[in-house]
């Protein structure tokens, strides 16, 4: 009977500041969907440094110029180095073919690039690529090296993007929360004063605290749980919508991000509203609503 009477008052509760309630839903659903962007983007940073740190290469550029001989010395050297896990004689005509592939999007600029201009090259694949300035302080001198380049610093820049991203998005998450937080505590106030009579007659009769303040945590529950389902929509809309639809091409050099990671989520993001909108709610039935 009394859990029957409190889901009625949190439902009614809920209706008499409808728009309060919706401006609530609306404000933890941006708060949510931010915090699960960023915490999608963080795991997505590991995901990518994972993925390339395991097909990164180091590539031993050729001189125009160089003999067979010089080149068949260097690939020996190289496949003799106790770093490297293979490498790869690449000729200027795979290289060419490498590059129209690379850029199929932009023929124009494949038709202004000769196949001659660009050069041959050893790719190394490393057995840890933190130990390529190791193996380009060896051969970046040695004769009929035209230039030794390591993909991970030049990914670098990328990752430090990447990260960059992920701290704004945090930050614009916890801005969002302590707004969300904020109108929370607002409602529960305009809620109790709206009901003060009826708290004060359950008072009267002796109902203790907690019976007459679960109503109004309930629903600032309901309304952090309703803000985390639509959050948790919004990022799997945006993820099929979005990366994987009108922006495929941008993220295709990249591992696509895991339904999986998108459906833990929901557990996370309905947990966290649920608990910090109950907190909320009884701070402030505690410390500024005298029932």
């Amino acid at each position: 009977m009394r859990a029957k009477y409190v889901m009625s008052e949190v439902f009614l509760g809920l209706w008499r500041n409808i728009s309060m309630t919706v401006a609530m839903i609306i404000t933890m659903a941006v708060s949510l969907t931010m915090l699960g962007a960023g915490l999608l983007l963080y795991n997505q940073v590991d995901v990518i440094e994972e993925y390339y740190q395991t097909n990164l290469e180091v590539v031993v550029y050729l001189e125009r110029e160089v003999t067979q001989e010089v080149s068949d010395q260097i690939g020996a050297d190289l496949k003799a180095s106790p770093y490297v896990e293979q490498a790869v004689y690449e000729s200027k005509e795979e290289a060419y073919e490498r590059f129209k592939e690379t850029f199929e999007d932009t023929p124009d600029l494949v038709k202004s690039v000769d196949a001659e201009v660009l050069p041959s090259a050893w790719r190394i694949k490393m057995k840890d690529i933190a130990d390529a300035p190791k193996l380009i302080a060896e051969f970046q001198e040695r004769e009929g090296v035209y230039q030794v380049t390591n993909q991970r610093e030049i990914l670098q820049q990328v990752f430090d993007i990447l990260g960059g991203a992920q701290r704004l998005t945090l930050i614009v998450a916890l801005v969002q929360g302590i707004a969300a937080l904020m109108l929370v505590a607002n409602t529960i106030q305009v809620a109790a004063y709206s009901r003060r009579r009826e708290v004060a007659i359950m008072k009267l009769v002796g109902a203790p605290n907690w019976f007459v303040q679960a109503p109004f945590v309930l629903e600032a529950v309901f309304a952090g749980v309703i803000g985390s389902i639509f959050a948790f929509a919004t990022l799997i809309a945006a993820k099929y919508l979005v990366i994987d639809g009108q922006f495929e091409n941008l993220f295709s050099l990249m591992p696509p991000i895991d339904m999986q990671a998108i459906l833990i989520l929901l557990p996370i993001l309905t947990g966290i509203s649920a608990v910090i909108s109950a907190i909320t709610a009884w701070i402030t039935l505690r410390f500024n609503i005298k029932v």
